[in-house]
């Protein structure tokens, strides 16, 4: 009986492992819906946005000024690694996009990954079923043995 306690015990804990990586993994992807979504708002600005447009910039800690485009064909993309480029208008907006498709690439393989987790996480607690069945099957054939060996001891009296 105390092996099967153990069993359900390790299954348990390996259900709650999967959980909580299915939930980092998750939270990966809101963070990237999110990083996708701020693309959406610049290439947005850059797309409407006409020299000599008012625009709030952001200082950080919540503070923003307002400053003037003073030429919108002179757009800052960051390339990664800590680099950027100046780029015209229509640049931006296709280095932006390329960002967003690979942020898209990114998205469907950790929900690849999430949905494998998912499996094994289906897997994992039907075996936990079977195992907690196993363990009631087992005490209540115990407890009809006890029983009757209570039964045969009162007789020999």
């Amino acid at each position: 009986m105390g092996g099967g306690q153990q069993q359900l015990q390790q299954l348990s804990q390996q259900l709650q492992a999967l959980d909580e990586e299915i939930e980092e993994l998750e939270g990966e992807v809101s963070d990237l819906n999110d990083e996708k979504a701020e693309i959406d708002e610049a290439v947005e600005a850059i797309e409407t946005l006409e020299t000599g447009s008012t625009v709030q910039v952001p200082l950080g800690g919540d503070a923003y000024l307002r400053a003037e485009v003073q030429d919108i064909d002179e757009v800052i993309v960051s390339l990664g690694a800590n680099y950027a480029a100046e780029q015209d208008q229509s640049s931006a907006v296709e280095a932006l996009r390329r960002k967003q498709d690979m942020l898209d690439e990114e998205i469907a393989s950790i929900r690849g990954e999430i949905e494998e987790l998912e499996e094994e996480s289906e897997q994992v607690e039907q075996q936990a079923m079977q195992a907690q069945q196993q363990m009631q099957q087992q005490q209540m054939q115990q407890m009809q043995q006890q029983m009757q060996g209570e039964g045969e001891d009162g007789d020999d009296e």
